[in-house]
C-alpha cells in the first residue's frame, strides 16, 4: 500500500507571510493535491520573544484569499494536532530526556557574557567536538553539580551532540544528492529551560515525524539545517520515517543580487506581502496584493513559474491545471529574480478574461466610491467596462477610464482643445446634432455608417469632427470606439453632452 503524502507548511507568527513564504505554501500545494495528499498548516511559535499579535490570523486569511486551502491545522483541526507548537511542550519534552539519557545530547550553562568571551578568545569560534570540552556543560561537570544547578532554576540549554569526522548525505528532490562534513556543523541548541521551548529544529524534527509528513518543502535558506536534522532523525532512531526533502530556489531582488526584501517593494514600488499589513508596535502600513487590486488566481499562476516551469512556453494556468502540471523536476536550482512587472502582466490577462459581469461585480464598489453606483443597472456597468478593460492593469484603475459613461465631462483637456476645436466646429457640431436627432437605430452598427456618410457627402475632415465629436462626449480625445460609446450612452445623453460642449469649450491657441 502506498504511503499516503503529507506535506506540511509552518510558517512563524512573526508578523506578516513574505511573498516567498506564500511560494513555498503554493508549491506544497500543489505536490499535495496532485498526489491527493493533505496539506498541514502548522503554526510555529517556539520563539515567545518574536511573537507578534494577529500573526497568525494573517497567514490564515492569505492562504484563504489565495486558494490554498488547509486540510489540518489549528482551525481545520486534525488526528494529529495540537498545530500550534507553544501548545505540543509535554510532547518535546519526552524527546529532549530521550535524547539527553541516550547521550546524543547535553546540558550546557554557558551565559551569553561566557560564549562571547570565548568568541573573542578562539577566532570562528564554534561550540562543537573540537571546543565544548572547553565549556560549561554537563559534559565537562560533575552530573551531581549539573542536577544541583538545575533544581536550583539556573537557566541551561540542551545541546544536540554532533560526532566529528562524518559525511551527511541529503538526498533533495531538486539538488539530488548534498554531503555535507559534520566538522562545519555546530552543537546547535535543541531546548531552552527560560521559556521551556524547544528551537526550531528538534520542534520541527519531533513534529514532523509525528505528523506523519512524507516531503518536507521549504526555501533554500533552510538547506544548511538539513544535515543537522538528517542527525536528529538518527539519534531519535526515526530514520527510516525521514521525509524526502526539497529546497526551493530563492526569489530574487528584481535588480542586483541577493534575496527578495520588503526594502526592494518599497524601494521600486510593488507589495512583498499578500495582504495588507497594519504592524500593531510601529502602526506602519505596508501593502498588499488583494488591497493593490491583484486577484488571487493572477498571484498564484505569477508565482507558481517563478523556479518552475511546465517545459514549454505556456503561461496561463488555473489552479487545477497547475496541480496537474507541477513537478520537481522542472524546478530550477536557481534563483527566480521577482519580475514584478511580470505580476502586472498576468493581472492583466486574468482581467482580459474575465467575464465583463463578473469584472463589473468587482469594479461597483470602486464605482460607489465616486457615483451613485446603484443608478446604473449591472448590465451597463458590465459593457462600460467591458469596452475598456484591455487598457488596465487593475480593477482601480477602471474608474479613470470609464468616468465618461457615469458623469458627463465639466471640463476639457486643453491639448486637445486646442487642436480639434476650431473657430467653426461649433457649427459643424449643432449639424451633427440634427444628423443623430434623425437615427433611430442608435445602435453602433446602425450609427455609424450614417455619420461617417454624413461627413463624407459635406467634405468634412473625418479626423476633425469624429475628435471634436469624442471631445463633446468624453472630455478627451481617448477612449473606446466612438459609436460604442454612444450606443451605450443612448442618443439624449449624447445629444446633451455635445451641446454642453458647444456651449462651454472655447478655441484656444491654435484653433482661435
Amino acid at each position: 500500500m502506498t504511503q499516503e503524502v503529507r506535506v506540511r507548511f509552518a510558517p512563524s507568527p512573526t508578523g506578516p507571510l513574505h511573498i516567498g513564504g506564500v511560494r513555498t505554501a503554493l508549491y506544497n500545494y500543489l505536490f499535495a493535491r496532485q498526489k491527493d495528499g493533505k496539506m498541514i498548516l502548522r503554526i510555529e511559535d517556539t520563539d515567545s520573544t518574536r511573537f507578534v499579535p494577529g500573526a497568525e490570523e494573517y497567514i490564515n486569511e492569505a492562504l484563504q484569499w489565495l486558494g490554498i486551502e488547509i486540510d489540518e491545522g489549528v482551525k481545520e483541526g486534525g488526528d494529529y494536532g495540537p498545530y500550534k507548537q507553544s501548545e505540543r511542550r509535554d510532547i518535546y519534552r519526552r524527546y529532549v530526556k530521550q535524547l539527553l539519557d541516550d547521550g546524543k545530547a547535553y546540558v550546557a550553562f554557558d551565559t551569553p557574557e561566557q560564549l562571547e568571551a570565548k568568541r573573542a578568545e578562539i577566532k570562528n569560534f564554534q561550540y562543537d567536538a573540537s571546543t565544548r570540552l572547553l565549556m560549561s556543560n554537563s559534559l565537562t561537570l560533575p552530573a551531581q553539580e549539573v542536577q544541583q544547578r538545575i533544581e536550583s532554576g539556573e537557566k541551561y540549554v540542551v545541546r544536540f551532540k554532533i560526532e566529528p569526522d562524518r559525511d551527511v548525505e541529503v538526498n533533495d528532490l531538486i539538488r539530488g544528492l548534498v554531503t555535507i562534513h559534520s566538522s562545519v556543523l555546530d552543537d546547535k541548541v535543541l531546548y531552552k529551560s527560560a521559556d521551556d521551548l524547544p528551537t526550531y529544529h528538534l520542534a520541527n524534527i519531533v513534529d514532523d515525524h509525528l505528523m506523519r509528513v512524507t516531503h518536507v518543502i521549504r526555501g533554500e535558506e533552510w538547506l544548511p539545517s538539513a544535515p543537522l536534522h538528517v542527525l536528529l532523525y538518527e539519534a531519535l532512531g526515526w530514520a527510516d520515517t525521514m521525509p524526502q526533502f526539497v529546497h526551493l530556489p530563492l526569489l530574487l531582488k528584481p535588480d542586483g543580487k541577493g534575496k527578495l526584501s520588503k526594502r526592494d517593494g518599497d524601494r521600486l514600488g510593488f507589495p512583498v506581502f499578500p495582504l495588507e499589513w497594519h504592524d500593531p508596535k510601529s502602526g506602519e502600513v505596508s501593502s498588499g496584493y488583494r488591497e493593490r487590486g491583484y486577484l488571487p488566481q493572477a498571484v498564484v499562476n505569477f508565482l507558481a513559474l517563478l523556479g518552475w516551469n511546465p517545459g514549454d512556453d505556456r503561461e496561463m494556468f488555473t489552479m487545477q491545471e497547475l496541480i496537474n502540471e507541477f513537478s520537481f523536476e522542472h524546478c530550477s536550482k536557481k534563483g527566480a529574480k521577482f519580475d514584478y512587472e511580470k505580476g502586472k502582466w498576468f493581472n492583466h490577462e486574468y482581467l482580459m478574461n474575465m467575464p465583463d459581469e463578473q469584472l463589473a461585480q468587482l469594479f461597483t464598489p470602486v464605482l460607489a466610491q465616486h457615483c451613485d453606483a446603484s443608478a446604473f443597472s449591472a448590465q451597463y456597468i458590465a459593457r462600460a467596462v467591458g469596452m475598456v478593460k484591455g487598457r488596465v492593469n487593475f480593477v482601480g484603475e477602471l474608474w479613470d477610464n470609464t468616468r465618461f459613461f457615469f458623469e458627463a465631462p465639466t471640463s476639457y483637456a486643453e491639448k486637445d482643445v486646442r487642436k480639434r476645436w476650431k473657430a467653426d466646429t461649433p457649427q459643424i457640431m449643432r449639424q451633427l446634432i440634427e444628423v443623430l436627432r434623425g437615427i433611430d437605430d442608435f445602435s453602433a452598427e446602425a450609427s455609424e455608417p450614417i455619420v461617417l456618410q454624413w461627413i463624407k457627402d459635406h467634405e468634412l475632415h473625418m479626423g476633425n469632427v469624429m475628435n471634436a465629436f469624442r471631445l463633446t462626449v468624453v472630455g478627451e480625445c481617448k477612449g473606446p470606439h466612438m459609436f460604442l460609446i454612444t450606443e451605450l450612452l443612448g442618443k439624449e445623453e449624447t445629444i446633451a453632452r455635445i451641446e454642453r460642449g458647444i456651449e462651454t469649450i472655447q478655441p484656444i491657441g491654435d484653433a482661435q
